[in-house]
């Protein structure tokens, strides 16, 4: 194994006293002052005794850092001033890590600026604006939980910052001392004298007018002003140390609170310092404290209370300045020995066989936690890093350990028979080794590890396959760092601890390293963002994306291209080989075939983890129901099923490599770049069809038909829905009725939710392929028909839903025979087509016939009878026939209060439409009284959301509104809308129609504007989702002309009029009742025009045609030829 050294330049040891020489590099920086506010550095700044930016070219920057520095002298220590971009913890530790990176030799990093202060110490002193605070340690008092009634600060051991280093506490017990505190405070003001002549700094003392301490109680009279400006008139409290002229600035040492909020209550204040006795609050030294060995030093600014002000800022950041540079002064720098050359081969030694990467990004977060593990500890430390990675083998542990025999003389080295494993493995146990770390990269594969020994123990290489993990030394003064994509593996080579798993990169790191790999090529954020996301943030498939981009010499913009084209693109892509820092010759050279070699040690490990991983590759990518994957190990043909000890283990292997993942909910979600190599895998094994077709059947099984009680599963199963048949699988029958069975429970949801083109194209390819499978007559090809009869009835293309319909019939007259239950429902729905179209006497005789066979071979009471019963009484009503209508409602329900009870869905269904009678014949409290009890029932049975429950409320609604009682129906129909948003969105049909109630209600009161706004927005809503000439838009456009008509628009009322006459006329047919509807509001329009004579012609018209369709003793018949009688009369008058 090849070692790499870099040569770093020692400087001669500098005497106590003497001024530093400018450093040759940024590695020769050990000091680290870091400032949040512009104000803060400036007086930092002043204080340098040597600025280096000013003498020589500037020092570099590590990759991807961007902090801003200045570099100069303080006494005799070399300082690196880091800028932070703002205010915080998160900024402090960005900052801080960024520095660490770039000055890799900081031994002490000084956090300086302004801070809200406590009025006393903990022992009583007074503390004055101007005064300093140097941290004893720091407490994040804003972490925590937030309980309804308090606030709980998480401070168990795990969630405290640690205490200073023993160097940095030594010094503070000393500066504490009384002799310390006098040079402290004698060196401070000294500075601030200095300070005092630097205009620009503002560095004078602002004087104790300004100086102001109110009762904690009292609050701020307004914020934004002074209190000067707002007349703040509270009680003071006196202040002993002010009776001064100017009080000099003293010096604190005490615990500081450091979190992301500023301090602005002396209420909370005194609390959390009589709690923890801090002094100070400010907010970046938490962000520092882990990161470097730190001293946070502010200077007082205010009393972290509401009457906090910016006036004492640039003096307080002034004296926390001369604090640290007197600090510093005393601050002594432990040298190093001069170094002398080993006789023999004594270490330290550095065996990585790869050069220096100098495109590394630094993954902030896993650094951290790799430095928080302990080196040294009672038993041996032991770490691994797992994630989607690399690959090893038996060969190159064998390898590594020769070389360390070698490079390190090992005592039998030169002995070729001696067994390099357990040599190496004894030597780093022995106690005169002193301290080690040992990385074993690429330990994934588990049975190379801790699997039994194949064939009997010899010194061949072959001899220790399987069992490498026994020659892994073990001793508390070494260390083992493994990196591996098996998590199984980390887990038991560090005996289940200290597992830190490397996942995606955070936004800024992928920018980084896509800055860094990609030097001389422009990228914008937006570029970088877009590229990181569409290659979910892996590091390995964004170097391969930076490779290709300078390869090809193209643009970010034009490689996010050519991801973008389709799947086979970007796995195209992903199969590109490419060349990095740090991997070996024999390694895979593509995202592609990296993985793939994962797959084929998780085949080889556990065939079933395989199984399932081929299967998931063909599922949507997130929240992977685990029902699909027990549905899939019970169809598995041949073979037994396995248990779900035998899943539990399987999706273990699985979430060891890190291919999926627990999502959020009881799924699993993937990666969709694994998905997309997967099926690339799956491809060259020539197994892709076979688990396309089994994903396929899978989804098919478990996917319910969609309705109400189904929604939920039907609404989280979607996306699967739709990525298992954008797949081809083998194309055999099963696979083809596995897929109608889909379309057509999927098209069940669709209904449901009012989504009706998804309804109609999945009811079409159900259809076609239950024809093609099963035959034109089966009773599933039928079914699926029926329900396309269905879709288009509720499109409004009713002469469509005819032809299916009278298909479907014919059919299972013929097959099942005429008296079959499916033929009757089949029959049922004719006659609905009949009544949809206003054909109500064809309605009302197919009605009457199903009715008769119903009872005969079902029975009276049988729910299907019932149904067809309701049927009936809706065609009577329609014709105004509302006492034949009533006896049978009334008949339809006291037979399924009987059969069913009284709280059963359909008695309750029943009892609405008895109310619709009620309401119909203008018998309003019986209406209203029946559809209170069926909306209180279906609340307490149904629940308040049902579709069911909520259209009771409507029709409770309705009844109101004719009654005149408007306000009452204006709230329930807004419920109604509101909750139909909620559960079915804003473009369902139900929703549309809850609008339209509501604008008619409005039109009620006179509100014409709210109800014109509410009636164009359903218009507009409804031309959109079920199209212009659906009879849904039609009628709500008649409902448009009735809100200009009150509005007294009479053109705009006359032009929409004739246009939804004329459609109707075309689209319905001129006898249907709702073309007469219209026909009648065109006639009223002219004659409020004064057209008094087209007004009746076509009001004569159209009473014609209602008695011809609808008979003379109609409701609507009697209320036209009423009309027309006043208006002769009217003219006669004139």
């Amino acid at each position: 194994m090849a070692s790499t050294k870099r040569a770093v330049t020692v400087p001669s040891r500098p005497t106590i006293g003497d001024m530093p020489r400018r450093p040759a590099t940024r590695f020769d920086f050990a000091i680290a002052v870091i400032c949040a506010l512009s104000l803060e550095a400036d007086a930092v700044d002043a204080l340098f005794d040597y600025h280096w930016d000013d003498d020589g070219p500037p020092y570099d920057k590590a990759p991807g850092d961007p902090n801003a520095y200045s570099t100069g002298a303080v006494g005799r220590h070399n300082v690196v001033l880091a800028h932070m971009p703002g205010m915080g913890k998160a900024n402090a530790a960005a900052v801080a890590a960024n520095c660490r990176t770039s000055f890799p030799n900081i031994k002490l990093a000084v956090v300086v600026g302004v801070c809200g202060v406590a009025p006393f110490n903990p022992d009583g002193n007074e503390i004055v604006l101007g005064d300093v605070i140097i941290s004893n340690g720091v407490i994040q008092y804003d972490l925590g939980r937030q309980l309804p009634d308090c606030f709980v600060r998480k401070d168990a051991l795990l969630d405290s910052l640690g205490r200073s280093n023993a160097e940095i506490r030594a010094l503070l017990a000393k500066l504490k001392g009384v002799r310390g505190r006098k040079m402290l405070r004698d060196k401070i003001a000294g500075y601030i004298d200095a300070l005092e002549s630097e205009s620009e700094v503002a560095a004078q003392y602002p004087g104790i007018a300004h100086d102001k301490l109110f009762e904690a109680t009292y609050r701020h009279v307004s914020e934004g002003m002074l209190c000067e400006e707002c007349g703040c008139n509270g009680r003071l409290v006196p202040r002993r140390r002010l009776a001064q002229v100017s009080p000099q600035p003293a010096v604190h040492f005490s615990l500081i609170a450091s979190g992301d909020t500023v301090m602005k209550s002396g209420v909370q204040r005194d609390v959390i310092t009589r709690q923890d006795g801090v002094v100070g609050f400010e907010m970046e030294g938490a962000g520092v404290w882990d990161i470097f060995p730190c001293v946070v030093i502010k200077g007082a600014c205010d009393y972290a209370d509401s009457h906090k002000n910016k006036t004492w800022q640039r003096y307080a950041a002034a004296t926390a300045a001369c604090c640290m540079k007197a600090f510093l002064d005393h601050w002594v720098p432990s040298l190093p020995e001069p170094s002398r050359v080993p006789e023999q081969p004594t270490g330290p030694w550095f065996f990585v066989p790869y050069p220096r990467n100098g495109n590394f990004v630094g993954r902030t977060a896993v650094l951290h936690k790799l430095q928080q593990q302990p080196l040294k500890s009672a038993s041996q430390a032991r770490v691994a890093l797992f994630g989607l990675g690399g690959i090893g083998n038996a060969e190159r542990f064998r390898q590594a350990y020769a070389s360390i025999v070698q490079e390190c003389q090992v005592p039998g080295y030169d002995n070729p028979k001696t067994d390099v494993l357990p040599l190496v493995k004894r030597w780093l146990e022995r106690k005169d080794r002193g301290r080690w770390l040992m990385v074993v990269d690429n330990a994934d594969d588990t049975q190379l590890f801790f699997g039994q020994p194949v064939g009997p123990v010899n010194t061949s290489a072959s001899s220790h396959e399987g069992n490498l993990g026994r020659y892994l030394p073990e001793c508390s003064y070494g260390a083992i760092l493994a990196t591996t994509r098996n998590m199984q593996t980390g887990s038991r080579l560090t005996k289940g601890n200290r597992l830190i798993e490397v996942g995606k990169m955070d936004g800024a790191e992928t920018d980084q390293l896509l800055r860094t790999r990609l030097s001389g090529v422009g990228i914008a954020l937006s570029e970088s963002i877009a590229l990181s996301s569409r290659l979910e943030h892996l590091p390995l498939a964004l170097a391969q994306a930076a490779a290709f981009i300078q390869e090809n010499v193209i643009t970010v913009s034009e490689y996010l291209r050519l991801l973008n084209k389709g799947d086979q693109d970007l796995t195209d892509l992903l199969s590109e080989e490419f060349e990095t820092d740090g991997r070996d010759s024999d390694a895979p050279r593509a995202v592609a075939e990296t993985w793939a070699l994962s797959f084929e040690q998780i085949q080889r490990q556990n065939v079933f983890a395989g199984e399932l991983l081929s299967l998931m590759s063909f599922f949507d990518r997130q929240a992977i129901p685990l029902e699909f994957l027990t549905c899939y190990n019970k169809q598995k043909q041949g073979q037994k099923p396995r248990g779900e000890i035998q899943l539990t283990k399987a999706l273990g292997v699985l979430k060891a490599f890190s291919f999926v993942a627990k999502d959020k909910g009881h799924g699993l979600d993937m990666h969709r770049l694994v998905q997309l190599v997967t099926r690339k895998w799956l491809v060259k094994k020539g197994t892709i069809r076979q688990f396309a077709e089994q994903a396929l059947s899978t989804v098919s099984q478990v996917y319910p038909h969609g309705d109400y009680e189904t929604r939920a599963i039907c609404g989280a199963y979607l996306s699967h829905v739709y990525a298992v048949l954008k797949h081809e699988g083998t194309g055999s029958k099963d696979e083809k009725l596995a897929r109608a069975s889909l379309l057509h429970h999927a098209a069940g949801f669709f209904s449901y939710q009012g989504q009706s083109k998804d309804d109609e194209k999945f009811l079409v390819q159900a259809t076609e392929l239950r024809r093609e499978i099963l035959g034109e007559e089966h009773p599933k090809t039928l079914k699926s028909l029926n329900n396309l009869a269905t879709t288009y009835l509720d499109q409004g293309r009713w002469n469509e839903a005819e032809s299916l319909v009278m298909q479907v019939v014919e059919a299972r007259k013929r097959v099942l025979g005429k008296e079959h239950p499916s033929t009757l429902t089949s029959t049922a729905n004719l006659a609905l087509t009949y009544w949809y179209q206003g054909r109500w006497k064809e309605a009302e005789l197919l009605g009457v016939e199903v009715i008769e066979i119903r009872k005969r071979v079902l029975g009276k009471e049988h729910p299907r009878t019932l149904a067809g019963m309701a049927i009936l009484a809706s065609t009577y009503w329609d014709q105004g026939r509302w006492k034949e209508a009533e006896s049978l409602e009334v008949q339809v329900v006291e037979i399924t209060k009987k059969v069913s009870g009284e709280e059963h869905p359909d008695t309750l269904n029943a009892m609405t439409n008895l109310a619709l009678v009620y309401w119909n014949q203008g018998r309003w409290k019986e209406a209203e009284s029946l559809g209170v009890q069926v909306m209180e029932t279906k609340k307490r049975v149904l629940g308040k959301e049902h579709p069911d429950t909520l259209s009771s409320i409507a029709n409770l609604a309705l009844t109101y509104r004719n009654q005149g009682r408007w306000k009452e129906a204006e709230l329930l129909n807004a419920q109604v809308m509101e909750m139909r948003k909620k559960m079915l969105g804003e473009e369902h049909p139900q929703t549309l129609k809850s609008m339209n109630y509501l604008a008619l209600t409005y039109l009620d009161q006179g509100r014409l504007k709210e109800a014109e706004s509410l009636e164009v927005q359903v218009v507009e809503t409804r031309k959109r989702a079920l199209g212009k000439e659906h009879f849904h838009t039609l009628n709500s456009m008649d409902d448009l002309v009735l809100v200009y008509w009150n509005q007294g628009r009479w053109k705009e009322a006359e032009s929409l009029g004739v246009q939804v006459m004329e459609t109707k006329e075309r689209v319905l047919g001129e006898e249907h009742p709702s073309m007469l509807t219209s026909m009648a509001n065109l006639a009223s329009t002219w004659n409020s025009q004064g057209r008094l004579k087209d007004a009746l012609a076509l009001m004569q018209n159209c009473l014609h045609l209602r008695q011809q369709v609808l008979g003379p003793n109609h409701p609507d018949t009697i209320s036209t030829l009423s009309v027309i009688k006043e208006w002769q009369e009217a003219n006669n008058c004139l």
